[in-house]
């Protein structure tokens, strides 16, 4: 039969039948969903009413996810799906659809954040005494400038140290892979991390 997305061959509200008065149009065609899942890139292109197109993303590993409360994007490597709103069966199988809570690797996040503080995030507790890097020889200017922005925005909230410190981070997917052929979103913090945190606990 192939996938229809019309209303005109369901029943109406008191089941009655509908009076069928055209056959199929392909405007009304659904397709096969993408199941996209985490692999070497692979993405077809389909064409679609007008002439335009859509990416059909059936194997993605990487992405660009933002850290909100920072204000930086990185692209960054999908390790996997750990919740998913609608279905534990995606959850299985790792496949990407949007509003899938996914890890990601945290060490593009730290690189930033370490440059741009001048201190070290996320590294075992072992090493906490070693708070300021001392690898890279820096000006009195840099390191005072560092020093400023560490102390008005540089704190990181404990429940996302300890993702750094493991060394991955937990994402919310935001765009649609299956349509647009990328797996973009964000880091989750705050209260809908500690929301989230406590499904997968469930």
């Amino acid at each position: 039969m192939g996938i229809s997305r019309d209303s005109r061959h369901k029943r109406s509200a008191s089941g009655a039948k509908r009076a069928y008065y055209r056959k199929k149009r392909a405007f009304e065609k659904g397709r096969q969903p993408a199941n996209t899942r985490i692999g070497a890139k692979r993405i077809h292109l389909v064409r679609t009413r007008g002439g335009n197109r859509k990416f059909r993303a059936l194997r993605l590993e990487t992405g660009n996810f933002s850290w909100g409360s920072e204000g930086v994007a990185r692209k960054v490597r999908v390790i996997g799906v750990v919740f998913h709103p609608s279905n534990n069966e995606l959850v299985r199988t790792n496949t990407l659809t949007k509003s899938a809570v996914v890890q990601v690797d945290a060490a593009p996040f730290r690189q930033w954040y370490e440059a741009h503080y001048g201190h070290s995030l996320g590294r075992r507790r072992a090493q906490k005494g070693a708070e300021l890097i001392e690898d890279k020889k820096r000006s009195k200017s840099v390191e005072t400038k560092q020093e400023e922005r560490y102390k008005l925005q540089g704190k990181v909230e404990n429940a996302l140290e300890r993702q750094f410190e493991a060394g991955r981070l937990y994402a919310v997917v935001a765009s649609r892979p299956g349509q647009s052929g990328r797996v973009d979103g964000y880091i989750l913090e705050g209260e809908e991390l500690a929301f989230y945190q406590r499904a997968i606990r469930k």
